[in-house]
């Protein structure tokens, strides 16, 4: 039995891991945390790795059936054979989700944070907003908004986030 990948329907990663885990199919859907705001509150959600995509550890006769499954539209192919996926490329990828877990800098809006490096180490500050490299952060004791680097702030024990 081989690795392979099936692409989905546009959000529909997780009811088609559902389905198939149902079928008795071995899956392997990647998965990381992401903010995402709504009208009234910023809230850490699960999204997939690969947008639309979804590994499945089968036979290849048993792949074709799984074009029946309600959120597939098609096997991904390399080659004019369908792409066979490496063990080792799919450890490699639950490594590396396992490692980035672990280095997670998501920051949400009001989240108490400390400032560890340059002139400032020590203060406090609520986040405002946080880009890809910088925190925009307030701080209450001076009044003032500041922006820092995400290697400069280490997230409070007391800030904790929407489940």
């Amino acid at each position: 039995m081989n690795w392979y990948v099936l692409y989905t329907s546009s959000r529909a990663e997780k009811q088609v891991e559902k389905n198939l885990i149902a079928d008795g199919i071995e899956v392997f859907l990647p998965l990381h945390l992401s903010p995402r705001k709504w009208s009234d509150r910023i809230k850490m959600v699960e999204v997939p790795l690969f947008s639309s995509y979804i590994f499945v550890k089968t036979d290849d006769n048993t792949l074709r059936n799984l074009l029946k499954v309600t959120g597939i539209s098609r096997i991904i192919f390399f080659n004019e054979q369908p792409a066979i996926i490496k063990d080792k490329e799919i450890k490699s990828i639950k490594e590396f989700l396992l490692k980035a877990k672990g280095y997670e800098c998501e920051f949400i809006e009001n989240d108490e944070v400390s400032i560890t490096l340059g002139p400032l180490k020590g203060t406090k500050g609520l986040v405002k907003k946080a880009s890809r490299e910088y925190l925009y952060l307030f701080i209450e004791q001076i009044g003032i908004n500041v922006k820092v680097k995400l290697n400069q702030v280490l997230r409070n024990s007391s800030s904790v986030l929407e489940a």
